[in-house]
């Protein structure tokens, strides 16, 4: 057995062998190390459009936890439930990993659970539309990130919300 940890969100893996991504928020293998070798990817101080652009990020983030998370629970198809329920979790990693750059506490919040149709094809098509618009955000931010330490976390983050893309195309 031996203990990884993620650099985007500090989390511990302990498996008999390293897993190809981070299962907790999803990064890429590259951030997912040996324990003995963790270093957070962080930046003690954050210029004013770096601290915007990680709060309309939390804000993106919980909402997508909280939409994820419902339709979970709605669903009675046990494929979509079972995708939803990881998102959730994924995205709630996400905003975890947020609050530590903004050295604050996650926020408490529903919004984006009022946004469920009845409908999984809807909510999957739903999911889509808020995985691209993530990766546009990021891809924004990491452009107007002036540290080097941000920059790569936005870049991760995109990368991940790639990722979710191919699971609701």
């Amino acid at each position: 057995m031996k203990a990884y940890r993620c650099r985007i969100c500090g989390e511990v893996y302990i498996g008999i062998q390293k897993s190809k991504s981070c299962p907790f928020c999803g990064a890429h293998d590259k951030y997912f190390v040996p324990a003995e070798e963790w270093k957070l990817l962080s930046c003690e101080t954050l210029s004013e459009i770096t601290k915007e652009n990680l709060k309309k990020a939390l804000d993106l983030e919980i909402n997508n936890t909280n939409f994820y998370r419902a339709v979970s629970q709605k669903s009675s198809d046990v494929y979509v439930s079972s995708i939803f329920k990881g998102l959730s979790k994924v995205e709630r990693e996400h905003a975890s990993a947020i609050c530590k750059h903004l050295k604050i506490q996650k926020p408490d919040s529903d919004a984006g659970a009022d946004r469920v149709s009845e409908s999984d094809r809807e909510n999957i098509e739903e999911a889509n539309r808020r995985e691209r618009s993530a990766v546009k955000f990021y891809g924004k931010a990491m452009k107007e990130a002036s540290e080097k330490e941000i920059k790569e976390f936005f870049n991760a983050l995109m990368q991940i919300e790639s990722d979710h893309i191919k699971l609701t195309d």
